[in-house]
């Protein structure tokens, strides 16, 4: 960016060169970051690709795990509400491994195609549903272990306090942190 003047737009936007592209918060990183929308594009994609490398290998051992459950002997004894939580928690936790793995297959497919700004807009909403669907993965593995060791009625309500505090604390807070007025 050293020598290149940009122009910030009273929308607070920057256009890219040749392509019109405006998003939020471009002027803020013009200003702040010096970078432009590509640089940008470029420095959330790695934020993205960061943040999932933390759940990627927690739900593959979880995914593996469910998988390995169903061929053990105590499974065939489990009971029907029991089934179902597993069969449930197994189809959330492939979901989640999927979206949680399209940013690879995005950027192969995308790959210098000078589309990084709408392949970051993708894996950004990838990883949202693959956090949504990880919750349903997780409180669904609570609920069948837990249905096992101590009962239904306990399982469901502890499940549920779980739940709770994983949407409070994954889409909640953070949400509510997102639309305080940033500080200078």
């Amino acid at each position: 960016m050293a020598g290149k003047s940009m122009h910030v737009e009273s929308s607070g936007t920057v256009p890219a060169p040749g392509r019109g592209y405006r998003h939020r918060g471009d002027g803020w990183n013009a200003e702040h970051r010096g970078e432009g929308p590509m640089q940008r594009a470029d420095r959330n994609f790695h934020e993205l690709l960061q943040e999932l490398r933390v759940t990627q290998t927690g739900v593959q051992i979880l995914f593996a795990f469910l998988l390995g459950l169903s061929f053990t002997p105590r499974f065939a004894t489990i009971s029907e509400f029991q089934r179902d939580v597993y069969v449930v928690t197994l189809v959330a936790s492939a979901i989640t491994t999927a979206l949680l793995i399209t940013p690879v297959a995005a950027h192969r497919l995308q790959f210098q195609r000078g589309r990084k700004v709408a392949l970051v807009l993708l894996v950004h909403r990838c990883v949202l549903a693959g956090l949504a669907s990880l919750l349903v993965t997780m409180t669904g593995a609570m609920l069948l272990v837990l249905d096992v060791v101590v009962g239904a009625p306990t399982a469901v309500s502890v499940s549920a306090v779980v739940a709770g505090c994983f949407v409070v604390l994954w889409f909640v807070l953070p949400g509510y942190r997102r639309f305080l007025p940033r500080r200078r």
